[in-house]
């Protein structure tokens, strides 16, 4: 079985996490792994140190999102596909795995179109219009590399950074990019690792629920939940054949996701 997991932020502040790191190590010797990380809040902590303080910005659909100028996407690049990624590459490394780390500009695993307008909400819920800056939406996935590596029983740990038409660096959703990374590379599950137990309806964990009610319910969750349900319809709509939405700090969260013991499952039936 292939695997497409995504690991949070917020798990990654915790120093990618023992438990974590030792369910992944029986998971790559059952399955194919591809690996796709986040780490926006080391980023603006890094960025904060160099004094560049960080812009965040909201959609009217109600996602929040960092402004990456120019100066902002060298330090994202050089804070996710450098310091962080490597991280994770000795941590696994050190457990047996023998993971290789890289970023979408390598061999143009991602390439993305530059959006050159955003169209954003202020404080008094005004809708504007400001320049894209370096942020992207991916157009076009080159699984050619993934697969070699995955032939030879290495695991790929990629970086959420996309190249432009115009051979810049940008910003692209991780948990979009796991999803279309996981449609790309015609994976049997996407799990997306997080900081909660899974969807939360009505104060209580759904164990298991449909794309078409998944859809319904949209309106009603939170902006960071809400991004990683979109990416879950994207990857069931690209042939993935189910997505987990687990907590990344629980002990053997994939495990247990994958075997339906936690976590929110969300299928096409």
């Amino acid at each position: 079985m292939l695997l497409v997991i995504k690991m949070g932020g917020s798990i990654l502040k915790e120093g990618a996490s023992s438990d974590l790191v030792a369910d992944l190590k029986k998971v790559v010797k059952e399955h194919k792994v591809v690996l796709v990380h986040g780490g926006g809040v080391e980023v603006t902590e890094i960025a904060s140190k160099l004094g560049k303080e960080q812009k965040f910005i909201m959609s009217p659909d109600g996602f929040r999102s960092r402004y990456t100028d120019k100066e902002t996407i060298d330090i994202y690049t050089m804070v996710m596909a450098g310091k962080l990624n490597k991280q994770i590459v000795l941590a696994l490394q050190a457990q047996g795995i023998n993971a290789v780390g890289l970023s979408g500009l390598d061999s143009a695993i991602l390439k993305a179109e530059r959006k050159t307008r955003l169209i954003v909400v202020d404080e008094r819920g005004r809708k504007k219009v400001i320049d894209g800056g370096y942020t992207g939406k991916i157009t076009q996935v080159n699984t050619e590399l993934i697969h070699l590596l995955l032939e030879q029983n290495y695991l790929p740990i990629i970086t959420p950074i996309a190249l432009s038409q115009d051979y810049d660096p940008l910003n692209v959703d991780g948990d979009r990019t796991a999803a279309i990374l996981a449609g790309a590379l015609k994976a049997d599950n996407l799990v997306l690792l997080t900081d909660v137990d899974g969807l939360i309806l009505k104060g209580t964990c759904v164990s298991k629920i449909a794309a078409s009610e998944a859809k319904d319910v949209l309106p009603s969750i939170g902006g960071g939940m809400s991004t990683k349900v979109h990416a879950g319809l994207e990857a069931l709509n690209q042939g993935v054949k189910e997505v987990c939405i687990t907590l990344g700090t629980a002990k053997q969260p994939i495990t247990l996701a994958l075997n339906h013991k936690v976590g929110t499952v969300i299928t096409n039936e």
